[in-house]
């Protein structure tokens, strides 16, 4: 899924009269998609649940869909999205079902569509960013040390917990840390 950077609506392409309202953190989001094409939201772990990160501005800039990963260390995840979007950035397709090399050292990661009704969930900057929902955001999956993701049957039992499967509705989802907040 491509968006149209000319046609989305956010805080980058105009101000609607608000932007002394925003914050720091906004601020910088802005700044890091101007200078850079995107920033990452980094979102550490804490007493509700395992860290994760996502894109900001991948779309606007690029025509491309917001990269999320979860369950790893937060600054690992800057690194790999910062590295994955360099190469979408370049050229490279980001879209459902693909598989990237040389994301993580020696193993590909997985890219997933992720449903619209976990936006509200993990996404609140982007969509701040973006005024609203829809945007795309794939999910960005890695594997256990047998190369086999969290959905496969042969993974690794504590692989399985260990990120999301946002392609799935909610209502689907298996009960655990990552439907905790729903």
């Amino acid at each position: 899924m491509t968006v149209d950077p000319f046609q989305c609506r956010c805080v980058l392409c105009h101000d609607y009269g608000d932007r002394d309202e925003a914050d720091r953190v906004d601020l910088t989001i802005i700044e890091n998609v101007q200078q850079h094409g995107w920033h990452v939201v980094m979102v550490p772990e804490d007493e509700i649940g395992p860290g994760f990160a996502y894109t900001i501005g991948l779309a606007h800039t690029h025509g491309a869909p917001e990269l999320a990963m979860f369950g790893l260390d937060v600054h690992a995840m800057h690194h790999m999205l910062n590295r994955l979007g360099a190469k979408v950035a370049a050229g490279a397709v980001a879209a459902d079902g693909l598989r990237h090399p040389d994301v993580i050292d020696g193993h590909q990661v997985a890219l997933r569509n992720v449903d619209l009704r976990w936006y509200r969930t993990f996404f609140g900057r982007a969509i701040g960013f973006y005024r609203r929902p829809p945007f795309p955001v794939l999910q960005v999956a890695w594997p256990d040390v047998d190369d086999r993701f969290h959905w496969e049957a042969q993974a690794q039992e504590g692989h399985r917990e260990s990120q999301p499967q946002l392609w799935l509705p909610p209502s689907e989802h298996p009960v655990g840390i990552w439907t905790t907040e729903l």
